[in-house]
């Protein structure tokens, strides 16, 4: 089944979306929002389960379903808790601002609890206020989850698991040194995150596999393939232990987003990635590509987002044809 929140107020209009993307028909019969339905979930799932049969026979009333007309599958959320769960990323990342990295970060993972108050849509532009501040993307998957108990174990994290989707994390990557330097983390340095037009329920994934979502995950600046990493690959933390380690302390809330932090993938010989041009799964974020240009040449040569720089996230099914929609954003400077 998927799932999509047209624009439509703060929180959109929740709509059930054909497999193939083309259709869409309201859902407004079963819950007006996305969070709606995952506060009564019990109720409303089966109830969207099937509407979305009727809409696959073409049974029921439907209208075009175009992407540019999706906010984020949730345009706000009660909460938003990105995790770093290949630890590849981590390391040539903390090795770029010279940072050491600890051996726990191979058991305990890495998380923030970012800004959720309100997501860009999948197409809108992404601000950017000063070319100084090194703005960058990060192609990451996403899950939803319902109602969370505190200190729940991974199978019940895992039953959790609502919703799949895609994102963009957007990093400003020059302001995240000063402020790790005061102990406290990120703020000023991550700006509202991005994510795919639709999300999808986990049985609905071919590559849906033990809390993993395996496949390429494409993504372009300018029209040309920057990364294509898989998802299932390299992952330390699948989204069960994520989530059990966001609900340690605390009760987790139906509507909580968990991200899984920039997709990255080992080179063939353990070491860093390849590029595509080098027969490698390439990067999902500019701040890996220039730290492997750094350990080859000296210095990085790819410069962060400009203005009208355009950038796309997308994942594809064995057939080419799209899981999520793509995330699609020119950046917008000043």
């Amino acid at each position: 089944m998927k799932l999509a929140s047209l624009k439509d107020g703060r929180d959109g209009r929740l709509v059930v979306v054909s497999d193939d993307l083309a259709w869409y028909a309201p859902a407004d019969a079963v819950a007006p929002t996305l969070q709606a339905a995952l506060d009564d979930w019990e109720r409303a799932e089966p109830m969207l389960r099937a509407l979305a049969g009727t809409l696959e026979h073409g049974a029921v009333p439907r209208e075009r379903f175009h992407e540019h007309d999706a906010a984020s599958p949730l345009p706000r959320a009660y909460q938003w808790a990105d995790g770093s769960a290949y630890v590849n990323h981590v390391a040539l990342v903390r090795k770029a601002r010279g940072a050491e990295m600890p051996d726990s970060f191979w058991t305990d993972p890495l998380m923030y609890q970012g800004g959720s108050d309100g997501f860009l849509g999948p197409r809108d532009p992404i601000p950017l206020a000063d070319d100084s501040w090194g703005l960058d993307l990060e192609a990451e998957v996403a899950v939803i989850t319902g109602d969370l108990p505190r200190g729940a174990d991974r199978e019940a994290a895992l039953a959790a698991i609502r919703l799949v989707m895609l994102c963009n994390d957007v990093s400003l990557r020059n302001l995240i040194p000063g402020e790790l330097a005061k102990g406290f983390g990120f703020f000023q340095s991550k700006p509202a995150s991005a994510f795919s037009p639709v999300a999808v329920t986990p049985d609905s994934l071919h590559g849906w596999r033990d809390g993993r979502l395996c496949g390429a995950l494409e993504v372009e600046l300018n029209g040309r393939p920057l990364g294509q990493a898989d998802a299932g690959v390299d992952m330390t933390f699948d989204f069960g232990s994520l989530a059990v380690h966001a609900a340690r302390t605390r009760d987790l809330a139906a509507g909580t987003i968990i991200g899984s932090g920039t997709v990255s993938n080992r080179g063939p010989d353990g070491g860093p990635g390849r590029t595509i041009e080098e027969g490698g799964a390439g990067y999902s974020c500019l701040a890996e590509l220039r730290t492997v240009e750094t350990l080859t040449h000296g210095a990085p040569r790819t410069p962060f987002l400009k203005a009208k720089d355009v950038v796309r996230i997308e994942m594809r099914d064995a057939r080419r044809r799209t899981i999520f929609g793509a995330i699609e954003q020119e950046v917008r400077g000043p």
